[in-house]
């Protein structure tokens, strides 16, 4: 715009502060910070986990049909081999070839699809072979129980990948559960500095109690303030508290220590947040790291891989019915150097 009255632009004036020194001590100034760290992670991972729903609804739309397929003809595998093992017919060799394809049709449905295939696996797994399913179960019977008990399933998942998700949960190494165990005894920690809001109470009573204020219009003021803290209190309301807190004026030494102890605790809260957002984005149910168009031929491509498994898996099976058939079956196996279908 233009002065009429001049031939000049009419200057804008831009108000700038300077020398402003950011409010309260170092200790507040980092808590502030990393409160509104943690709510913008928090807020990231939402719509993460958002976009994660919606890729792996389209996902189960084009490839649950075809994956569902899979297991159901792997699933038929089973009577045909475990009667074959009765009826006296197959040398000793054999069946324990026939054993070997029950324990790797069990492993495929477990380690693919999230089937659970616990029991088939116990009852055919050598009981001498280190490496064996049989053994890895009894070797994590300890960490089974608890990462079961910890497991929570998504309820925004498929029923198939929910049950993926499930027998993950199951399978977790050593070293996954120590570093949940870190992770969950830095939450413990957390939540013991999260109950102690009586401490943050105190904290904030000396600084604004009404009745340490001689001066009637600070007096006033810090009657309301007293209010706010005095409900926030009684509401449980830990946000609110810390927020007062990191909000006051100057700090003695142990409000300092205080938030120095939550910003450490936010601190660690990030470092699980970012987690969970790689997590999200890279893990095994990840949805980025490829081009859409990558994405879409990847799909077209692996419905094609389940579609021709399915019609193999079920080849197989109608082979198996017969003993010559799954003699048949047996020897092309060996020949290939294979002990699974």
């Amino acid at each position: 715009m233009k002065n009429p009255d001049s031939a000049h632009p009419t200057p804008i004036i831009i108000p700038v502060r300077l020398n402003e020194k950011p409010l309260g001590s170092s200790a507040q100034q980092a808590f502030r910070q990393a409160i509104l760290d943690v709510e913008n992670l928090r807020e990231r991972l939402r719509d993460l986990r958002a976009e994660q729903a919606e890729a792996r609804r389209r996902y189960w739309q084009q490839v649950g049909p075809a994956a569902t397929a899979v297991v159901a003809a792997r699933r038929s595998l089973f009577p045909s081999l475990e009667e074959a093992l009765l009826l006296g017919y197959f040398s000793r060799l054999e069946e324990q070839q026939i054993m070997e394809l029950i324990l790797g049709n069990a492993r495929a449905l477990e380690e693919r699809f999230g089937e659970d295939e616990t029991a088939i696996i116990r009852k055919y797994a050598p009981a001498g072979r280190g490496n064996s399913a049989a053994s890895k179960v009894n070797d994590k019977n300890e960490g089974t129980a608890q990462a079961e008990a910890d497991f929570t399933p998504d309820p925004t998942q498929p029923p198939h990948e929910q049950a993926a998700a499930a027998a993950q949960a199951r399978r977790k190494t050593k070293a996954q559960r120590q570093q949940e165990a870190t992770e969950q005894a830095a939450r413990a920690d957390q939540k013991q500095l999260e109950a102690n809001t009586k401490t943050i109470y105190r904290q904030l009573a000396r600084t604004h109690h009404p009745d340490l204020e001689r001066d009637p219009e600070k007096q006033a003021n810090k009657t309301a303030q007293m209010q706010r803290i005095t409900e926030a209190y009684e509401a449980d309301d830990l946000y609110t508290l810390l927020q007062l807190l990191a909000e006051s004026g100057p700090a003695d030494a142990d409000s300092d220590d205080v938030l120095s102890r939550y910003t450490r605790a936010l601190l660690q809260q990030q470092i699980i947040l970012k987690q969970a957002m790689n997590e999200v984005k890279y893990g095994p149910s990840g949805f980025q790291g490829a081009s859409a168009k990558k994405q879409e031929a990847e799909l077209r491509q692996l419905k094609r891989d389940l579609r021709a498994e399915a019609e193999y898996v079920q080849h197989v099976g109608a082979l198996l019915r017969a003993p010559d058939g799954l003699r048949s079956v047996l020897r092309q196996l060996a020949a290939e150097g294979l002990d699974s279908i």
